[in-house]
């Protein structure tokens, strides 16, 4: 999983509440087995004209020009700012794949959905909560600031504003540590391999039963 210590980005406003998990990536595209590839279908069903469907060139897909993401200001944007209740509906983990693949770094919103906002942290995602006037504000001065651009210290927990300004915000000492230090629940538990190997060792010699192989 990639580290997150400090972010400089352009941030893109996404004016739009209750954004859920099928608006992110649309159903069709969870098919796929893989964990990669989703970055060309994220909010698909805004971002095109065309109805997408699993294996097409984007290339080959009529883009959406009023969409913020296919806006020339907003090219290569890696922070993304939303309303109340971002990633609600279903829980599917494609949408912060989606998010992350497409280059987003870190999403900013008054509020999350509890699952989409777990989800994001094991997959080096950043979701802020900010409060609504701050997100507000933000709104404002990117409509009136082409290539508005924030930084995110995750070490000192704040976002910078062009001006300056610093806007605090919360998140739990794990989940800063693993995102600072890029570790997902399978890196973390793989810190603890030789541990893990005496164990099953022991365990083997006391039971070795266990050790039985099933043929068929």
């Amino acid at each position: 999983m990639k580290s997150f210590t400090v972010h400089r980005g352009i941030a893109a406003p996404l004016d739009r509440a209750n954004v859920d998990t099928d608006a992110i990536i649309p159903k069709q595209f969870l098919k796929s087995i893989l964990r990669t590839g989703f970055g060309p279908n994220l909010f698909d069903e805004w971002r095109y004209l065309d109805k997408g469907e699993p294996g097409q060139d984007p290339a080959s897909r009529q883009p959406n020009p009023e969409f913020v993401l296919n806006q020339p200001r907003y090219a290569g944007t890696s922070i993304l700012i939303a309303r109340k209740n971002f990633g609600c509906g279903s829980s599917r983990e494609h949408a912060p794949w989606a998010l992350d693949q497409y280059g987003f770094r870190a999403v900013i919103a008054p509020s999350f959905a509890d699952i989409f906002f777990n989800n994001c942290f094991k997959n080096g995602l950043l979701p802020i909560v900010l409060g609504e006037a701050d997100v507000d504000a933000i709104f404002r001065e990117i409509e009136v600031t082409p290539g508005y651009a924030l930084t995110i210290d995750l070490p000192r927990q704040v976002v910078i504003k062009p001006d300056g300004q610093e806007l605090p915000f919360d998140v739990q000492a794990f989940r800063k540590y693993c995102l600072i230090n890029g570790l997902d629940d399978i890196e973390l538990t793989l810190r603890n391999a030789e541990e893990i190997r005496k164990f099953e060792s022991a365990r083997i010699a006391r039971m070795p039963w266990l050790a039985h192989v099933m043929k068929g």
